[in-house]
């Protein structure tokens, strides 16, 4: 299994780039917004034709290997067939990640590809970020990789930095999370909180390693949205290869194959990134 992780990571990470290189050859122009069904949040009903595009790129990659290894599939532009139910394992894709960044012209969007066991454990995380051309990857027991080299995560701020899709005074439930974020920042005697806003869920993961000491959140909430297995099967599987938590609200396991659909919303999610 180890050879065929590492033959899938390589396919992947290859599949990923050439998405990015289709997002960067767009990055400054202007694009057409479609909507489509998504959550109670606008960020989760936009798309593009660079969307489209880069799934198309990263299909013509990933495609093969479904057939090759028997393997199943979820992507966020394509209708979810179940397969992922039947599988062993499952690819994971979020074509471009923040699309709401990208059409304003600000980083925040990303690609992320996944493979993910039928019970929910990550196997393969690539994230790359067009806007700084880097390539962050993991492999369940084989660590994580920054531009191709081992990955140590270094602390360089005195205050806990909180990091958001949107601005804590535009979110619901504020208070609650400013008294959370307060309470950890104390905990680690750390001088305060600071936030950084506007990027998409998977770059957001990114940035709370990039960041630390710091975190991401998403309270439980009754209505759809919280993001989608795909804003967070990547950047799991690096936390998991990091040994730091990408959990649930309450701390318990992230379930990134779930039955009943691919929102988040009924659980919540909780990156850290104090130790």
């Amino acid at each position: 299994m180890k050879e065929d992780l590492l033959q899938l990571s390589n396919i992947a990470i290859k599949a990923a780039l050439a998405a990015g290189k289709v997002i960067q050859r767009y990055m400054n122009d202007d694009v057409l917004v479609e909507q489509k069904k998504g959550g109670a949040s606008y960020a989760s009903q936009v798309v593009t034709a660079v969307d489209i595009e880069c799934e198309t790129e990263i299909l013509s990659h990933l495609l093969p290997t479904c057939a090759e290894f028997d393997l199943a599939l979820l992507s966020e532009e394509t209708e979810d067939d179940g397969s992922r139910f039947e599988k062993d394992y499952f690819w994971c894709i979020d074509p471009m990640d923040g699309t709401l960044a990208f059409i304003n012209k600000q980083p925040g969007f990303s690609v992320s590809i996944a493979l993910i066991a039928k019970d929910g454990t990550p196997y393969i995380g690539v994230v790359f970020d067009p806007s700084t051309d880097t390539l962050y990857h993991a492999i369940k027991g084989n660590g994580v990789y920054k531009n191709g080299s081992p990955w140590e995560i270094k602390h360089s701020n005195d205050h806990l930095t909180y990091v958001t899709d949107r601005k804590l005074k535009d979110t619901p439930r504020a208070g609650k999370i400013e008294r959370l974020l307060n309470e950890n920042a104390e905990k680690w005697s750390l001088n305060g909180v600071k936030e950084i806003a506007g990027a998409g869920a998977v770059l957001n993961g990114i940035l709370v390693l990039e960041n630390g000491p710091a975190c991401m959140l998403k309270l439980p909430k009754r209505e759809s949205g919280g993001g989608s297995t795909w804003d967070f099967a990547a950047t799991a599987c690096i936390y998991h290869e990091l040994g730091l938590p990408a959990t649930n609200f309450e701390g318990g396991r992230l379930i990134l194959n779930r039955k009943d659909g691919t929102f988040m919303n009924q659980e919540g999610v909780f990156y850290a990134n104090f130790s």
